[in-house]
């Protein structure tokens, strides 16, 4: 028996998933909130975080070192209440180093 497989795109994928469709969802809205702090942050030290989860009031950010996490916990009061100004209702921040 031959089976065909169709490619489909992750948003087709995601039409036809609702949960996976809350998955992109949060995916992109993680990206969205590291655009908006980006200004927050010192331009060296920018390539060193990236989106992460986001659950519920509480979002996280990886870091690639413990040096960068470091730096970037003096900022997380400001970019809360930057997040929060602009309507996000982020009542945590989490930083996670990736190993």
């Amino acid at each position: 028996m031959h089976r065909r497989h169709h490619a489909v795109t992750l948003q087709q994928a995601a039409d036809a998933s609702p949960m996976l469709a809350q998955l992109v969802a949060l995916t992109r809205e993680s990206s969205e909130r590291l655009k908006a702090v980006e200004s927050l942050v010192p331009p060296a030290l920018r390539p060193a975080l990236q989106a992460g989860p986001i659950e519920g009031t509480t979002w996280c950010i990886m870091v690639k070192s413990n040096a960068a996490a470091a730096k970037l916990r003096q900022l997380l009061p400001a970019m809360q209440a930057h997040l929060r100004s602009k309507g996000w209702q982020v009542n945590v921040i989490r930083l996670k180093i990736q190993t």
